[in-house]
């Protein structure tokens, strides 16, 4: 792997923890009711798993393996997007909704890039 390369692939492990870290803190200020609840666990789970499953990926055994853990991750960042589709943001973090909503429409064609030059 190129210096290149290897910047790249830790430029977006950091992009991913930002993102969770994001949304985590997006979640916190959410209208605490029962669908909030439950809706930002999911949230949170789907937006970390990214970042978890790219590392992963990055220690991959084969080229294979790397594929598949990139494919969850498009997955999950899909997923993370439906989540917040979902969530019904204060006045106050409105904006940050849609930053999130972009970031995971980025992450997910990101993804969809690396897939594509792979496959």
């Amino acid at each position: 792997m190129t210096k290149s390369q290897n910047s790249k692939q830790y430029d977006l492990e950091e992009r991913t923890l930002r993102f969770t870290k994001m949304v985590i803190a997006y979640c916190k200020n959410l209208a605490r009711n029962i669908s909030h609840f439950e809706i930002s666990k999911q949230l949170i789970r789907s937006a970390g798993s990214v970042g978890a499953n790219y590392i992963e990926a990055n220690e991959a055994l084969s080229k294979k393996d790397f594929l598949m853990r990139v494919k969850i991750c498009r997955k999950e960042a899909k997923e993370a997007r439906y989540w917040l589709n979902l969530t019904e943001p204060t006045i106050y973090n409105s904006n940050v909704k849609e930053l999130l909503l972009r970031e995971s429409t980025e992450l997910m064609s990101i993804f969809g890039s690396i897939i594509r030059k792979m496959e």
